[in-house]
């Protein structure tokens, strides 16, 4: 236990087995001039709080004995006005939902940034939380997998929508994993016992869809022989999950609308009104708002959906997580296919990094099946890829031979934007013009004119660009 400066109040305690994570947090705080005190283990938070209490607690989740879920059930219970900020390296759905469900204030994954861990601090410091019930999610294998912010930010709202049964719309690009989402609010929420009951409006027939959803009477319509339940008494008392909800026809649009507000609903050539008791989650690869403007989407049902939105980002965006899927995703197959599991070799994972994968998650997962059919040896080298990897495609417009810078630059501008770089194109848009300037004059021999007009640009712009771009002294210098 190390004591700080000031033992006389410590607002804020630490905990953490990592001594080199209680040393960072430590010079921060005491840099800021917070009082604070930090622990190695839970046991010894436990001895402290018998005789004082901090304002703030800050504990990792995986230590060895007890761990940190447990000790934030143990403060809430005790002490339920305490904000508890949960940190781990093992930054899964399932750490997330434990901690929101267990009442914590926040979710810090590591490896943080200090200045944001300090706000978050004195955020917790200023604020008084609501007291919460704990409660411990059942041990289940990864749902979700991602290390990104953007998967962090989807991982936290699926924590803090978990005593919810708010209606949710999942927005995000097909193959990035929304019924996943869908199920995972599922059973992290209050209705987890209940069904769960999925259905792509997209996939079936306008004159079917309607009975799909609200089912229909004996003698409804030619071949309705018996009765039938829809998809809304199927999912009583659960959740009913609606896909391609954007491609759902107007007039299902206003009776989808009718359930919403009132909770009523009838069965094709029903004359009883039905009660609904379902949490309703829609997802859509579509713009919503524009499918509004265009007149083919009701506003005031985009409004009812739209309680809470999550936005489910491409797998471009979050490059970082590509290595860790496609190391389940060659477990998976292995296991569904009854062999030993294929090794991902080191530069074979830098090629799939660096590949757009339109086809987002779902491709990825495709994409490790077939190498675990068709790759020859135990262990995948970039060779062993599959050629539209290797040899992506151009970008729509592109000439032939582009596509790799393009490919790069697109990557190198995702990255920026998962990481949440301001001022990303600024960056990028300088470093390109430099890149052409550097290598029109080495094409040229230095001759300014000649590389001007290489470029397509009057030699006043290139002499304005390189002062703009601050090139001046290293032309000087002869770099080409």
């Amino acid at each position: 236990m190390l004591p700080s400066d000031d033992d006389r109040a410590p607002v804020v305690w630490i905990v953490d087995d990592d001594r080199s994570i209680r040393w960072v947090l430590e010079k921060a705080l005491a840099r800021e001039g917070i009082p604070h005190r930090t622990f190695g283990s839970v046991y010894e938070v436990l001895q402290a709080l018998a005789v004082s209490r901090p304002q703030v607690l800050v504990s990792d989740i995986r230590m060895p004995g007890e761990s940190g879920i447990s000790l934030l059930n143990e403060v809430k219970e005790r002490y339920p006005r305490i904000p508890v900020i949960v940190m781990t390296a093992y930054s899964d759905l399932d750490s997330a939902v434990q901690a929101f469900q267990g009442g914590a204030f926040e979710y810090l994954a590591k490896p943080f940034d200090v200045d944001h861990a300090v706000a978050l601090i004195r955020r917790a410091t200023s604020e008084t939380p609501v007291a919460s019930v704990p409660a411990q999610a059942p041990a289940e294998p990864a749902e979700i997998l991602g290390q990104a912010p953007a998967m962090q930010e989807v991982f936290r709202a699926i924590g803090r929508l978990s005593q919810s049964s708010a209606t949710v719309l999942i927005t995000g690009e097909s193959g990035t994993g929304k019924e996943l989402v869908a199920r995972a609010l599922h059973r992290h929420s209050p209705r987890a016992s209940g069904p769960f009951v999925a259905i792509n409006t997209a996939a079936i027939p306008k004159d079917l869809l309607e009975s799909e959803l609200f089912g229909h009477e004996r003698g409804a319509f030619t071949g309705a022989q018996s009765a039938r339940r829809g998809r809304f008494e199927q999912a009583e008392g659960g959740t009913l999950f609606l896909d391609e909800i954007g491609d759902m026809p107007a007039d299902l649009q206003v009776r989808l609308l009718r359930v919403l507000s009132d909770g009523e609903y009838y069965r094709v050539g029903g004359h009883a009104p039905l009660r609904a008791s379902v949490r309703v989650i829609a997802a859509t690869h579509q713009n919503l708002e524009e499918r509004v403007r265009q007149g083919l989407f009701r506003e005031d049902l985009l409004h009812r959906l739209n309680v809470v939105r999550l936005r489910l980002p491409p797998l471009r965006e979050r490059p970082e997580d590509v290595p860790p899927l496609a190391r389940h995703f060659m477990q998976k197959s292995a296991r569904e296919l009854a062999v030993d599991p294929k090794l991902l070799s080191e530069d074979a994972l830098k090629v799939l990094q660096g590949f757009p994968f339109p086809g987002n998650v779902r491709q990825l997962e495709n994409v490790c099946h077939w190498l675990t059919v068709m790759a020859p040896g135990q262990r995948i080298e970039t060779a062993d890829l599959p050629p539209e990897v290797r040899e992506p495609a151009a970008l729509p417009g592109s000439r032939p031979g582009e596509a790799s810078w393009q490919h790069a630059l697109d990557r190198e501008l995702a990255q920026a934007l998962a990481r949440g770089e301001k001022g990303a194109g600024d960056r990028l848009e300088r470093e390109f013009e430099m890149t052409l300037i550097r290598r029109a004059l080495a094409h040229t021999g230095g001759h300014r004119m000649d590389a001007a007009e290489w470029l397509g640009w009057g030699r006043n712009t290139l002499t304005r660009k390189i002062h703009e771009l601050g090139m001046d002294d290293e032309l000087r210098k002869g770099a080409p």
